[in-house]
């Protein structure tokens, strides 16, 4: 195995299925954007957990030498030590049964199109410091391998530990040589300069991440049997304290039709991991709103970002709210053809743009203030909005400004409309004012 996610039940399976023992787990580095299943998978297989040179951990694992290999029946694994992205980030050279290298996992040193960001970890280094180290990484290690020699790298486009990573999720050597940037021919310093450019704020759980794949974990089993308790509604309210999370999973849709006052949404159906670790603390108990039959599924994917604190959910979910005569709040939706006729009337509306800074440089609505969902819980940043504004939030198609609505009205801001469609639907409006030159609220 290689980089297993935390949710092991499919390499078990699969191992099953085959006939085959699980012998090694290797590590390419701590990762930062989800939590490894490797002490999980470990305990159940017995199998060693590799990672290469410059690895520090608090658990047991074989420290790899560079050039060291592993025999796997008649196929043969090569550490090939390539720091950079981090100090211990090192790539596997899989060879077949002549000895013949046949496929590389590189981890986040090399992406299809891309290469591992310098500046998410390795202690007192300066991102100039690692990306000069990977670049002898990338002009001594890699652009040796032969070109028709297969990549696989730990992440495809979406991922934050690049920055242009590219639609496809395999590669070659010869392939990467041509078109991603930090592999044509540069100096040292073209090199530091291209990696270390428009370089975004990493989300602000990667630390954490990296953290808990150093030190270690709860097991997930544990972490599924709290958060599976189905929680009557008496009990669900007796468990809600002022610093608890109620997290609403369903699609945006339902959400906006009625939730829990106070309620945040993340749905299941978008970027649901990437944005709880953004928007998150990881220190509140979350209780969650789910679908029918969902529940596990939310409980999983937030484990997959280092979330251990969810106590259980509502049985029978919102309707079990609704049907008890709790309170309920909703979110009004309207078309981006009544924004456009909004628009001329009203001096206190204030266009909310909620994409990120390059989306926004991109096309935006005339006078919208920029705050990217990233950012929402800046109080700084919020404090800028007056709540007697009438504020009409979009993002790119319609999944953000639902999160970020949420956020809002749990925040106190209560005139809120979402624009249904984004700026999708908003640019079709030839009414509606657009420009390019960047109104950002910071």
């Amino acid at each position: 195995m290689v980089d297993p996610i935390r949710d092991t039940e499919s390499y078990l399976q699969i191992a099953k299925e085959h006939n085959a023992t699980i012998k090694y787990i290797f590590e390419t580095h701590f990762h930062a954007d989800f939590v490894s299943g490797h002490l999980d998978l470990a305990k159940q297989t017995g199998a060693t957990i590799v990672y290469g040179p410059n690895t520090k951990a608090n658990f047991k694992f074989h420290l790899a030498k560079d050039g060291e290999e592993f025999k796997v029946g008649d196929l043969t694994l090569q550490v090939i030590h390539t720091p950079g992205h981090t100090l211990e980030s090192t790539c596997y050279l899989l060879k077949d049964e002549s000895g013949k290298p046949n496929c590389i996992f590189t981890g986040d040193t090399l992406f299809v199109g891309d290469v591992g960001r310098p500046d998410l970890s390795s202690g007192n280094l300066s991102k100039e410091e690692l990306a000069s180290i990977m670049y002898d990484s990338i002009q001594n290690k890699l652009k040796t391998l032969p070109d028709d020699l297969i990549v696989y790298p730990a992440h495809g486009p979406g991922s934050s530990c690049g920055k242009n990573l590219g639609p496809e999720t395999q590669s070659t050597i010869g392939n990467e040589k041509q078109s991603n940037y930090a592999m044509l021919p540069q100096t040292r310093e073209e090199f530091i300069k291209a990696v270390t450019k428009d370089l975004s704020d990493p989300p602000p759980y990667f630390p954490i991440n990296a953290k808990i794949n150093r030190e270690g974990y709860s097991n997930l089993e544990e972490i599924k049997a709290k958060g599976l308790h189905a929680l009557p509604l008496k009990e669900f309210k007796q468990q809600l304290r002022e610093d608890s999370i109620i997290l609403d999973t369903r699609e945006p849709e339902a959400f906006s039709n009625g939730f829990i006052p106070g309620s945040i949404f993340i749905g299941l159906g978008g970027r649901f991991a990437e944005w709880a670790g953004s928007l998150l603390p990881f220190d509140k108990p979350i209780l969650l709103i789910t679908e029918e039959g969902k529940e596990e599924e939310a409980v999983v994917r937030l484990a997959r970002v280092g979330f251990e604190n969810v106590e259980g959910f509502l049985r029978g979910g919102f309707d079990a709210w609704k049907k008890a005569g709790e309170k309920t709040d909703m979110i009004i939706n309207v078309e981006a053809d009544e924004l456009a006729m909004d628009i001329p009337f009203d001096d206190r509306l204030t266009v909310l743009d909620v994409r990120k800074f390059s989306e926004f440089a991109d096309g935006h609505v005339k006078d919208a203030m920029n705050l990217p969902l990233a950012e929402i819980n800046d109080v700084a940043q919020i404090a800028q909005l007056e709540e007697d504004q009438n504020i009409y939030i979009h993002c790119g198609g319609g999944y953000r400004s639902i999160i970020a609505a949420s956020l809002l009205k749990r925040q106190g801001y209560h005139n809120l409309r979402n624009v249904l469609g984004g700026w999708d639907k908003i640019k079709e409006q030839k009414t509606i004012q657009t420009e390019k030159e960047a109104n950002v609220l910071n």
